[in-house]
């Protein structure tokens, strides 16, 4: 595809987005590509898990929990509020478990993994400028989590065949979306391609 327009670099670190049960065949919310790009994450995991950080998409513990529209949100999706969960959902895929520790792991409890502050802190104490994206959904939290990495001044490297989304339509508008529109701060490229470019600090 050739869409780096350089190596990764030694301080870049691989951000994983939510590849997690509840987003399964068996959880609520299931998106069915998330077994066809498995493999490419955890290429990208295997390369650098003590460079790889983990995000789990956390719901409130009940509907009324939630802050403003959140709130309408999950009385459409009670189902999938902690008090009617399965607590298991919340995990990460097995495949992908076995890598935290050495991978962080950071709970976030809306869209973008930026939102509590605390992925920004470990990133910037660990001198991270380049984030490689690989995880679930492609327009939802991968995208939220990408411009928040963009708003913080981070280069964003997308690993198009390592995300995925529950809408075929949105899932290809987004990749082209960030080819187009977001060309400078954003580069969208095959994990094969990414990981033959990389060589973790």
């Amino acid at each position: 595809m050739g869409g780096l327009k350089e190596s990764p670099g030694a301080n870049a670190a691989h951000l994983c987005i939510d590849m997690q049960r509840l987003f399964s065949a068996e959880g609520p919310w299931p998106t069915p590509w998330m077994e066809r790009v498995l493999p490419n994450v955890l290429k990208l995991v295997t390369r650098a898990p003590e460079r790889t950080l983990f995000t789990r998409f956390l719901p409130p513990q009940t509907a009324d929990e939630a802050p403003g529209r959140w709130r309408a949100y999950y009385a459409k999706w009670s189902n999938a509020t902690r008090e009617r969960l399965d607590s298991k959902l919340i995990d990460l895929l097995p495949a992908l478990a076995r890598f935290a520790p050495p991978a962080a792991v950071i709970d976030k409890p809306v869209y973008s993994a930026f939102a509590t502050g605390e992925l920004d802190r470990r990133l910037r104490n660990r001198s991270v400028d380049t984030l490689i994206m690989s995880g679930s959904e492609t327009d939802v939290c991968v995208l939220a989590s990408a411009l928040a990495a963009v708003d913080h001044g981070y280069r964003v490297i997308i690993a198009c065949d390592a995300v995925c989304s529950s809408a075929d339509e949105s899932h290809d508008n987004l990749l082209a979306l960030f080819r187009r529109r977001f060309d400078v701060q954003i580069e969208a490229s095959e994990a094969e391609e990414i990981l033959d470019a990389w060589r973790p600090g």
